[in-house]
């Protein structure tokens, strides 16, 4: 019969009836969970907590742009240094230029007005003028000379020949007035000398079309591209005058005649002896054409269009040239108004009329003075018609 129950174990088998549970025990880990355990970060302890550190690999980056910019700040300033060279440079050779220039210019219009005392002096013979005038047309070629002498810039080449063949008319206008004094010497028609005289001077009045019209006006367009201004090396205007005729009317044979009757010493002509003067016949203020009065105060009318107008006639029995007038308009509260112009030619009994413009904006409603004063010639013996003051007040 088997036993329901087992036996009691005996003395050696008390221990075998505990259940072994070593299969619990911990076993080395096994592939997979080592993987696990390398997949998993693990966490250490922390101490405060830094900052955030800007990744050390932009250091290098941030260096570079920095000097690319400052290479590029290098550059703009180089470029507007040298840019800023150039244009002293460019207005320095402008200017320079223009200063030479000026010097010719400037002897030149000089001879110019030497030639107009000739013609009209007093007491002079026909030989003597002749001489003269062909010592002023030596002059004038010395200044050819000097003017092809000078190296203009480049954009201003065909201008610098406009200059040159001015002065070069000149030139040829008084050898060529010498000449024709030489050669109608002994012409008895006045009519027919006094024709070939002015065509002589016709060359001196196309030499100032020439330097107006191609070399001063273009020379100041040039100038304006490429934006020179101011004065030129000499102090003077940045481009110069030059105007050698002091009066068109020279040109005419009806003046060139009475030149001719003088030095040919015409019974008809007064010399050294004759009267000799001007004196102002009128003042107006245009364009209202309004006449000022010395003795009763005027009311002038001001537009920007504003001239006024001064005749002057020749109240003597010769010819006069070079006569200086002077307005002057003085207000109180602003500062006086000088201005000036010269009557180049005026035959006896003849009236000219020189205009003032470009006044600056007077006071309006405060009393004023104009004065005007026209300058005695050589030999003039009554002066008291020569100038005079009109009262004024300025309205709009």
């Amino acid at each position: 019969m088997s036993r329901l129950f087992p036996a009691k174990p005996g003395p050696h088998e008390e221990n075998d009836t505990d259940i072994d549970f070593d299969f619990f025990e911990d076993e080395p880990p096994t592939e997979e969970s080592s993987r696990t355990e390398r997949l998993i970060p693990r966490r250490t302890p922390r101490g405060p907590q830094q900052p955030p550190r800007a990744p050390t690999n932009l250091t290098p980056l941030l260096r570079l742009i920095g000097l690319i910019a400052f290479a590029i700040l290098i550059v703009v300033l180089l470029v507007l240094w040298v840019q800023s060279c150039q244009e002293s440079s460019k207005a320095k050779t402008y200017k320079g230029y223009m200063g030479k220039v000026s010097d010719v210019a400037g002897s030149s219009q000089q001879i110019g007005k030497q030639l107009s005392q000739v013609l009209l002096a007093q007491g002079v013979k026909e030989a003597k003028v002749e001489q003269q005038i062909s010592g002023l047309a030596r002059q004038e070629q010395l200044d050819v000379q000097r003017a092809q002498a000078i190296t203009p810039p480049g954009s201003l080449r065909d201008e610098h020949q406009a200059l040159i063949q001015a002065l070069q008319y000149r030139v040829s206008g008084l050898s060529g007035l010498a000449s024709a004094l030489a050669a109608t010497a002994n012409v008895k028609d006045a009519t027919r000398a006094s024709t070939v005289l002015a065509g002589q001077m016709q060359r001196l009045l196309a030499s100032d079309v020439i330097y107006q019209d191609s070399f001063k006006a273009p020379s100041a367009a040039e100038l304006d591209r490429q934006g020179v201004t101011g004065t030129n090396d000499s102090g003077g205007p940045l481009i110069p005058d030059s105007n050698f005729l002091q009066s068109s009317d020279l040109v005419t044979p009806t003046a060139m005649a009475t030149v001719l009757s003088r030095i040919r010493g015409s019974a008809s002509t007064p010399t050294t002896g004759g009267l000799r003067g001007t004196n102002l016949v009128s003042v107006k203020a245009q364009p209202a054409g309004t006449e000022l009065s010395t003795s009763t105060q005027t009311k002038v009318i001001v537009r920007t269009n504003l001239s006024i107008d001064v005749t002057v006639e020749d109240s003597g029995d010769s010819q006069e040239g070079n006569i200086p007038v002077t307005l002057t308009i003085v207000q109180a509260g602003v500062p006086d108004v000088v201005k000036k112009h010269t009557i180049g030619f005026i035959n006896q009994g003849e009236q000219k009329t020189v205009s003032f413009t470009n006044f600056p904006v007077p006071n309006f409603g405060v009393p004023a003075q104009i004065k005007v004063e026209v300058q005695p010639v050589q030999g003039e013996s009554n002066t008291a018609n020569n100038s005079a003051d009109y009262p004024v007040i300025f309205s709009t």
